[in-house]
């Protein structure tokens, strides 16, 4: 599969985008209304949920729209079990 996407673009919830991409590192968009507030925090989550699961060369667009660090969280989680099209392993949860 070459992209997953989980979330959608209601209010409280943040659409997440996976791809892969040629480099070594991670690039991540962020589009939100209140980036300028809570922007860092919100990569902080993606960031940490990518490298729990040791993912690296990955393209991250994520649309948020009011989102919990909870709900990214999982948000993260479903599309990179999508992504790598792998089964759920709980204990890294």
């Amino acid at each position: 599969m070459n992209q997953a996407i989980a979330g959608t673009l209601e209010s409280s919830d943040i659409q997440i985008t996976l791809k892969y991409h040629d480099e070594d590192k991670n690039i991540i968009e962020l589009e939100s209304q209140v980036k300028h507030l809570f922007g860092d925090e919100i990569l902080r989550v993606i960031n940490r949920v990518l490298d729990q699961h040791q993912l690296k060369g990955i393209h991250v667009r994520a649309i948020d729209k009011g989102a919990l660090n909870c709900t990214i969280k999982a948000r993260m989680q479903t599309a990179i079990y999508r992504l790598t099209e792998s089964e759920i392993n709980w204990e890294v949860l």
